[in-house]
């Protein structure tokens, strides 16, 4: 069997200095305890491991569980302005892992929902980085998930209002520019800065190749991943046989029996994972 590996893959610079930033903190605690707010990454094996040498894993609506005095990391997604000042409250150590592109989308909302009649982001309702970006917008933040959404709600508003357009840093660059086309006919002013970070594009177009050059893909990452979901659903598009799974163990048993497997992961998966994988195809695939 031959493994191909994408040319772009595994973790991205934000993810990679948020889980650093966490190690270094691991590795030269006390006693104190040392808390995470919302999974530090969005990939199980990895989680499990920082959970192990002492992470804490709270979500943002239970910060009453964090005691005063706690060191508490803010993970590469961000969080809203009102959950720092709780946490400033509780004289807390903050660690601010915010990925820097999410730390500058949050300025942009935060000037431009002073400066326009509607801040707009398309984005995932349930993602992190879109939760925490909101808290800085104010009442003028709308968010638009696709292309239905923007016509919805551009069906309701004047054509005089000021708008600013930005993206969550992981969206689809496609859908982006799609919604960007439908709301430039109601906000003939629209300002447009496109957020979309370069690695999830780089991601994209290095599986494309990937895809014409082997006989099935295995796209690596977590299951709570909004960019590994994103990969797996191009892969589907482009080839037969693909699969996405989180670690070695799940790699399906037909698999071992291509020639040509090629492999990509999200942002959130660490090269020990996508080695583990690369690896167990070889010995497997070659019996």
């Amino acid at each position: 069997m031959e493994v191909v590996r994408a040319k772009v893959l595994g973790y991205c610079a934000g993810v990679k200095r948020a889980v650093k930033i966490a190690n270094e903190l691991l590795d030269t605690k006390t006693d104190a305890k040392i808390y995470s707010l919302g999974p530090l990454i969005h990939n199980d094996e990895t989680l499990s491991v920082l959970k192990n040498k002492g992470l804490i894993v709270v979500e943002e609506n239970d910060l009453d569980k964090i005691p005063d005095g706690s060191t508490v990391v803010i993970r590469a997604h961000g969080v809203s302005p009102e959950v720092i000042d709780c946490l400033l409250e509780k004289k807390c150590k903050i660690a601010d892992a915010t990925c820097a592109r999410v730390k500058n989308n949050q300025k942009m909302v935060e000037r431009f929902s002073k400066e326009k009649d509607f801040v707009i982001i398309t984005g995932d309702k349930n993602h992190g980085e879109v939760k925490g970006i909101e808290g800085y917008a104010g009442n003028n933040f709308v968010l638009v998930q696709n292309c239905d959404e923007a016509l919805n709600f551009a069906k309701n508003v004047h054509t005089e209002k000021s708008a600013f357009l930005l993206s969550q840093t992981t969206f689809n660059e496609n859908e982006f520019l799609k919604v960007a086309e439908i709301l430039k006919k109601t906000f003939p002013y629209l300002e447009i800065e496109n957020t979309i970070c370069p690695a999830t594009n780089q991601r994209q177009e290095a599986l494309v190749e990937l895809c014409s050059l082997v006989d099935g893909v295995l796209i690596i990452g977590g299951k709570n991943s909004a960019n590994t979901k994103r990969l797996f659903m191009t892969a589907q598009s482009l080839i037969k046989k693909t699969a996405m799974i989180q670690k070695a163990e799940d790699i399906p048993e037909d698999f071992f029996a291509l020639k040509r497997v090629g492999i990509t992961a999200g942002a959130s998966t660490s090269f020990e994972i996508i080695e583990k994988v690369e690896q167990t195809l070889m010995e497997k695939g070659s019996v």
